[in-house]
């Protein structure tokens, strides 16, 4: 066993979170059904290594990153970084905490204060946590940017004149400012271009080795995470459905919804020929899930039955280190 395993920096347990749902006219009348954003997610991740989660949109994958920082509060579940319980700690203990854990979005435009420039919000953080003096502030965020790769002369500059890439370095910079352990990506390089993606993986590949931090890299393209994640958990409808060491998971998935998300990652050489799988329907209302298993509406596994439409499967370990929440499971797909 190695250490990472022994003792993970990042313990989730049965993470819920369980949005109310909206009346039904006007604000008046019962609420409802409540939207099971994430429903009962459990992962660890081990100290410098990360963890893709990766699914279709509105899984939950985005709703757990905020949910173990506590933007956003749960309603069960326990998350520990380093040992520590993050759900049981007070605003101001919490407040201490977020030096060591912090979240990098994906849309750098929105996520940057458009009235401030590069150095205030650079200088922010580091005024808030009161990690350096004033003198000393010019030249941490001067070493920030060179960090991330932009030159010295961006930090006069406001978020709009910064290209996509530009700002999403920005954004990487500030999550640093603070010396965090633990970093969640939100589809980090999802709003850039194919050719500044590249460079802001490596980036963050540099980073990761430099700073020996951990991530937990949320995204929706397996091709971008199968370049990054040392671990992959796919989700569907609040819901780990898989979970396996990246190569593993790429050269041998075991759960159908994996599998069809495979079909879909381009193959660089001509010469191999994979089919693509396309899924029939729709993905069902988080608010309300299917009964059984909650893929079984799109499932093309060949020996879907009754019990998939009535039983909903465990995530089980159908090899060692690989789970996945299906009946079939035992059988390669």
């Amino acid at each position: 066993m190695t250490p990472a395993a022994a003792a993970p920096l990042v313990d989730v347990q049965g993470l819920v979170k369980h949005f109310p749902g909206p009346r039904a006219f006007l604000g008046l009348g019962r609420p409802r059904a409540a939207v099971r954003a994430v429903d009962g997610v459990s992962f660890a991740i081990g100290s410098g290594q990360t963890l893709g989660l990766v699914g279709e949109s509105g899984c939950g994958k985005s709703t757990v990153g905020r949910v173990i920082l506590r933007l956003i509060e749960p309603d069960a579940g326990r998350v520990a970084l380093d040992g520590q319980d993050v759900l049981a700690l007070r605003p101001r203990e919490l407040r201490a905490l977020r030096r060591r854990m912090q979240i990098v979005f994906q849309d750098p435009y929105g996520s940057l204060n458009p009235r401030m420039t590069v150095r205030q919000t650079l200088a922010e953080p580091l005024a808030i946590h009161r990690l350096v003096s004033r003198a000393q502030a010019e030249r941490r965020i001067l070493a920030l940017l060179e960090e991330v790769g932009l030159d010295p002369g961006f930090a006069k500059s406001y978020a709009h004149e910064l290209s996509g890439g530009q700002r999403q370095r920005v954004g990487i910079a500030r999550a640093l400012s603070v010396e965090p352990q633990f970093l969640v990506l939100d589809e980090p390089v999802s709003a850039l271009d194919v050719s500044v993606q590249a460079q802001v993986l490596n980036l963050l590949a540099d980073l990761q080795q430099r700073r020996k931090l951990t991530y937990l890299f949320i995204a929706h393209d397996l091709a971008v995470v199968k370049h990054v994640a040392d671990h992959v958990a796919v989700m569907y409808l609040g819901k780990i459905v898989e979970r396996a060491p990246a190569a593993t998971l790429y050269a041998a998935p075991r759960h159908p919804y994996t599998t069809s998300l495979l079909s879909a990652v381009p193959v660089p050489d001509p010469r191999v020929q994979r089919q693509r799988i396309v899924l029939a329907g729709d993905v069902p209302s988080p608010a309300h899930p299917p009964p059984g298993c909650p893929f079984h509406p799109r499932c093309p596994h060949p020996k879907k039955d009754a019990r998939c439409r009535t039983e909903p499967p465990a995530l089980r370990e159908v090899v060692p280190g690989q789970l996945a929440a299906c009946h079939f499971a035992l059988e390669p797909m």
